[in-house]
C-alpha cells in the first residue's frame, strides 16, 4: 500500500492511497485461487489532478521492477468514470462486468487487467 502524496505539500498531507493485493474474492471465472488485485482512492478536494492515475502508474511499475505480480486486477464501479479512465489509459484490458462484494454490499464492476511487463502504457 502507498499513500498518494501532492507534490508541494506540506509534512503529513496524503491524498489517497493505491494498494496491490492479493485477491481471492474475484477470482476470474469464478475460480478460487488468488489474483493480483489493485484499487485507489483520492480524496475528493484533490480528484482531478491526476493523482491517481500517477499512482496507479507507480504502483505498477514497482510491480514490473519486482516481477512477482503477473497480470493484476482491477475492479471500479461501473459507473465510476475516473477510475475507469485510469485502467483505460494505462493499458488495462476490459474484461468485462461483474458483480462485486464490497462493504457488504455487491457493486456491479468493471473487470480489468493489466501485465504490468507487456502492457504497461
Amino acid at each position: 500500500m502507498k499513500m498518494t502524496v501532492p507534490g508541494g505539500a506540506g509534512p503529513g498531507v496524503v491524498a489517497g492511497t493505491v494498494a496491490l493485493w492479493s485477491s481471492v474474492g474475484h477470482s476470474p471465472g469464478g475460480g478460487a485461487g488468488p489474483v493480483p488485485e489493485t484499487g485507489w482512492m483520492v480524496l475528493p478536494e484533490f480528484q482531478g489532478r491526476g493523482l491517481g492515475k500517477r499512482g496507479v502508474r507507480m504502483l505498477l511499475e514497482l510491480a514490473r521492477e519486482e516481477g512477482r505480480w503477473g497480470l493484476v486486477h482491477a475492479f471500479p464501479a461501473t459507473g465510476n468514470t475516473p477510475s475507469n479512465g485510469i485502467c483505460r489509459s494505462l493499458g488495462f484490458r476490459h474484461l468485462g462486468e461483474v458483480d462485486v462484494s464490497f462493504a457488504d454490499r455487491v457493486l456491479r464492476s468493471n473487470h480489468w487487467v493489466v501485465g504490468p511487463r507487456t502492457d504497461l502504457i
